[in-house]
């Protein structure tokens, strides 16, 4: 079973739900060309895409196009169900960095047929994740630097404050359709700058104030 650890406080929650966001930062949806939508975009990743600072995304062999896409990671620490956004950061227990590996032309093709895409976003290790930081360490969420590098060069950098949706409403309008549990993980969409990897390249995830990941692509 995957853990969310959260070592500041030795916590350890088992990963429930994945539940992902798409289309959250304008310039993201510009850049591929997709329209910015009205409400939450939302596709859901299992607990067992997730891998840990260190270890390798593996490239599908159905694929010829995998993405990377830095995004802010979101641990629920309580049962939310209908919550009010006003009150819905009560419900976060920790902030961490992932990436949300993508097999864009997977993607686009399914996207094409009108069919779901969760092949393209859920096979394994298509969720590196690191350890998360206590909600009370992180002053604002929505004032929080994203940055991704392969191999050493800089491909997004980024700010929370460009969220179209900011994490209150996001957990607001998620607990309305499914009752977050603890463990449960938001990934909270990304900023502009995604491209392709290959195998033998090597990314670096940076949240300034959450964590950081380095992940082997093979």
């Amino acid at each position: 079973m995957k853990t969310a650890n959260i070592p500041a406080t030795n916590q350890q929650f088992p990963i429930g739900k994945i539940i992902c966001l798409a289309r959250n930062y304008a310039e993201h949806a510009r850049e591929l060309g997709n329209e910015i939508p009205t409400a939450p975009v939302l596709f859901m990743k299992p607990a067992s895409s997730v891998i840990s600072d260190g270890e390798a995304v593996q490239i599908p062999d159905y694929s010829q196009e995998c993405h990377y896409e830095v995004e802010l990671a979101v641990l629920i620490g309580k049962v939310a169900r209908n919550v009010m956004a006003e009150s819905a950061l009560e419900y976060v227990a920790g902030y961490g960095v992932a990436i949300d590996m993508t097999l864009r032309d997977v993607q686009n093709q399914l996207k094409a047929k009108g069919l779901p895409w969760e092949i393209a976003k859920g096979f394994d290790t298509a969720c590196p994740l690191s350890d998360f930081v206590p909600v009370g360490e992180v002053a604002d969420p929505h004032n929080l630097n994203l940055k991704l590098a392969v191999n050493d060069e800089e491909r997004q950098n980024g700010c929370s404050s460009d969220m179209i949706n900011r994490i209150p409403q996001i957990i607001a309008h998620i607990s309305s359709i499914f009752t977050l549990e603890p463990g449960d993980i938001i990934l909270t969409g990304t900023p502009a700058g995604v491209g392709q990897v290959h195998a033998g390249d090597v990314m670096k995830a940076e949240i300034v104030s959450v964590g950081s990941l380095i992940i082997p692509v093979s």
